[in-house]
């Protein structure tokens, strides 16, 4: 077992620059993505976990963040979930 996400079959940890590219060729063969950079998966992950429920501190942690005010940058698009669900189902929405 390694304490590395990303290995090699011989176990040594990848060099994050190989991640990269291997990441951002795949999303490069995505022609409906307009953001192909491997840093949308923070995005994605951290949006899906405040979505879903998570406290905005633990998504601070596990994004490795100092500080709260640089992980609040994720709330924006919680903001617009919600408005887009106010305005799909309420009534006076309209």
């Amino acid at each position: 077992m390694s304490e590395f996400l990303f290995v090699s079959d011989k176990g040594k940890k990848l060099n994050d620059k190989f991640v990269y590219n291997v990441v951002t060729k795949y999303f490069n063969s995505v022609k409906s993505l307009s953001k192909k950079s491997p840093h949308v998966l923070r995005h994605t992950f951290a949006t899906q976990m405040l979505n879903n429920g998570a406290d905005l501190n633990s998504i601070k942690e596990l994004l490795g963040h100092s500080s709260l005010a640089a992980t609040q940058v994720y709330t924006h698009n919680s903001i617009e979930k919600i408005k887009s669900i106010y305005k799909s189902a309420h009534p006076r929405s309209r």
